[in-house]
Parts: structure tokens; C-alpha cells; sequence
């Protein structure tokens, strides 16, 4: 018999709703999932084998639980981790997935978008940097009306803006600066792109087969996270290949194996529309979760094949699919939910609930899915379900 046995033993580093669906993608290999964040009680706590709870920023804390458990594969699935303590356990021998290097690129705003334009040329939004109010005035202006403002350092949209003309830049400075995570003081200033569509291309790297791609992903965003998907989103050849040849240059550079949710813009052009690169996550993707009703294998069935150099014969979508997630609109502690059972009714579909105690304004607290004959169809379902779902204050 060829390869190594198993079970395998997983650890997750960051333990959300994609971790979740990590973990038993894996327990379903017979793999053992060791669960990994910085709160306890985090989704895939819920049904892992064992769960810690780790500073993940704190290099030797990191460094602690990854040694005691001695894990096959280490999986970061958040972008807040010490970087700097996954290349020093790489260079011990531990698997970091899909590597340290890569991991540490995309966490970095100016580091994967001087990696995608300067390096390899890609199309991307022309862009600036600024580490101040004032310098951002400066760089802001030659790019044209309006822009976006990002720090180099956040995740889900926090301490995003667009900003309209020179009067909002003060603003936008300071709520990049709250939404930031770590202590650099520095944003990254864009171009605002009038694009006609923005999609997902789940891209799947194989230690020993070719790199493959998922069915591509449409997506809406609001405050700069992700509302909508579906699958497969239209595209013509032209573009499917300009994207899918971006996504394997990039990718091939980072290295490594597993799946990669790269991110593009569809901008009109005379020619037609032109591919834009956005960003990349060396992961299961947020947008992704519709892959659970609309591919024969899911995001996270395919990341966990490539991890563990399992085969994977064929990519297909077997249904028009999409997702619409819920939101939480109050703070509240413990959670409860109303109008599951109207949900429910909605001809196929599916609601995850991801088991968060705490609910915060516009914090995702779940997701429905929903199959059609189209995705048109498909969305209407998954948006009339999630409107019968209200995130409310538990007994």
C-alpha cells in the first residue's frame, strides 16, 4: 500500500467557522484535529478532539503548543498569528501549510501587493502607501476620486474606507489606524475600481499533480466583507484563463500545497472586460462556504486532499449554488436565533450556524445555502431563508 497511514493529526491555528468545516473535513479522513485559538469555546472547538487556547500573536506561546502536540500538518486559518514563530518551526521540520513564507506574505497587504504587481507583474489597482495622515494626502490625490483606504494589516474589511475627495481622508486615516491589526502605523491607498463583477477562483496546488481550479465564485461585499456568493459565476474563456493564469503565478511562487482563494476584479475595457488581481488567502475561503451545496467536493474536502497528497480526480460543480450569511445587528451574550423553521422551509436549502456565544453588530453568526437550477434561483432561496433569521439575546 502506497503513502503514509493515518489518522493524521491536524492543528488548526484559528479555530472559526471555515476552521469548523476544516476540522471535519479531517475527521472525516480519521485524522486527529487539535483546535487552536485565542478564546475558548471557539466553532471548531465544538468538534475537534482536543482545543487550546493560545495568544496566537505570542511567538513563544505558538512555538509551546505546536511542540507539545508535534502534529503532521500545522494549518493557520487566521491571519493574526506570529509569522515570525511559524518560519522558526518550519526550519525545525513541522509543516506549515501551505508554507511559513506564504503565510506571512499574505497577511501583509504592501508584501503581497509589491509580490503580485512588482514582482510578477500582475494587473492589479494602482496603489500607494502612507505612514501618516499627511503623507496619505499626498499619495491619495495623483490616483484620482475616490479612493480606498486599507490598512497594510487587517482582515474582514476592518478599518476599510472609501473616501470621496480630500475632506475624508482624516477620517479614513483614523479608522484604519483602529482597524489595524498589530502596532505598524501604515496604509495601503488605492485606485477605486468600477468593476463589473468581483469573484473567488479557489485555486488547489498538489504536491504531485497539476494545479487545479475550482468552478469561479461571484461575491458581493459590504463594509469590506463578503454578503453573497454563488457558483459558478459567468465568465468568458478569455477571462476564466487570464484568471486562472494570474492565480497560477502567484501561487507557484508562494509554494507549498493546499488551496488558495485568490480574489479578482472584472473592470470594463475596450476589449472587453479585463482581469484585475485583489488579494489572496492561502486557505479555505470565506466566499467558499457555497461550495458546500454547489461542488462534488467542497473547499475544504480539496484542501484537505491536497494537504495530505490525496488524490483528487475531478473538480465539478453539481448545482447552481449560493450563500447569503447572517448577521448579528446587537451585542448580545448568549446567542439565540428566531425563524429557523421558516428558513428551513425554503425549498433546498441549508443553514449553518456557527455556534458563536458572543453576537457584535454586522459579526457573521452563520450562513445559508441554497441549491437551483441556476444561480439566479439559487440566490433568491438563500436570501429569502437568511431574511427569516434574526440573531437574538438567549434566555
Amino acid at each position: 500500500m502506497a503513502g503514509l497511514p493515518f489518522p493524521r493529526r491536524v492543528m488548526l491555528l484559528g479555530s472559526g467557522e471555515l476552521g469548523k468545516e476544516v476540522a471535519i473535513a479531517a475527521q472525516r479522513l480519521g485524522c486527529q484535529v487539535i483546535a487552536v485559538d485565542r478564546y475558548a469555546g471557539a466553532p471548531a472547538m465544538a468538534v475537534a478532539q482536543v482545543a487550546e487556547v493560545v495568544a496566537m500573536t505570542d511567538p513563544e506561546a505558538l512555538k509551546a503548543v505546536v511542540r507539545r502536540h508535534r502534529p503532521d500538518v500545522v494549518i493557520p486559518e487566521i491571519e493574526a498569528l506570529a509569522v515570525d514563530a511559524l518560519a522558526e518551526l518550519e526550519a525545525e521540520g513541522h509543516r506549515i501549510i501551505p508554507t511559513a513564507r506564504a503565510t506571512a506574505v499574505t497577511m501583509n497587504r504592501d508584501r503581497i501587493r509589491d509580490l503580485a504587481a512588482g514582482e510578477l507583474g500582475l494587473r492589479t489597482a494602482r496603489y500607494a502607501y502612507a505612514a501618516s495622515a499627511a503623507e496619505l494626502a499626498e499619495v491619495a490625490e495623483p490616483l484620482g476620486w475616490p479612493v480606498v483606504v486599507k490598512p497594510v494589516m487587517s482582515s474582514s474589511g476592518k478599518g476599510q474606507s472609501v473616501v470621496e475627495g480630500p475632506e475624508g481622508l482624516e477620517a479614513a486615516w483614523e479608522a484604519a489606524m483602529a482597524g489595524a491589526r498589530g502596532k505598524g502605523a501604515r496604509v495601503i491607498v488605492e485606485e477605486f475600481l468600477r468593476f463589473e463583477q468581483e469573484i473567488t477562483l479557489l485555486t488547489v496546488r498538489q504536491a504531485q499533480g497539476p494545479t487545479l481550479f475550482c468552478p469561479p465564485i461571484g461575491h458581493l461585499q459590504e463594509r469590506g466583507d463578503y454578503q453573497c456568493s454563488w457558483q459558478p459565476a459567468h465568465l468568458d474563456w478569455p477571462q476564466l484563463a487570464a484568471a486562472q493564469a494570474m492565480a497560477r503565478t502567484i501561487t507557484d511562487n508562494l509554494g507549498g500545497t493546499g488551496l488558495f482563494g485568490v480574489e479578482f476584479f472584472l473592470c470594463p475595457g475596450e476589449d472587453g472586460p479585463e482581469v484585475v488581481f485583489s488579494e489572496l488567502s492561502p486557505r479555505p475561503h470565506d466566499t467558499g462556504l457555497v461550495t458546500l451545496v454547489g461542488q462534488n467536493l467542497s473547499e475544504f474536502e480539496l484542501h484537505l486532499r491536497a494537504v495530505l497528497e490525496l488524490p483528487i480526480p475531478e473538480i465539478r460543480c453539481s448545482t447552481a449554488a449560493a450563500s447569503r450569511v447572517i448577521l448579528a445587528e446587537l451585542a448580545c451574550e448568549p446567542v439565540a436565533y428566531l425563524g429557523l423553521e421558516e428558513a428551513l422551509a425554503e425549498d433546498d436549502t441549508q443553514v449553518l450556524l456557527f455556534g458563536k456565544a458572543e453576537a457584535r453588530p454586522q459579526r457573521r453568526m452563520g450562513v445559508v445555502l441554497a441549491a437551483g437550477t441556476s444561480p439566479e434561483q439559487a440566490r433568491e432561496r438563500a436570501d429569502r431563508a437568511a431574511a427569516r433569521i434574526a440573531v437574538v439575546k438567549g434566555a
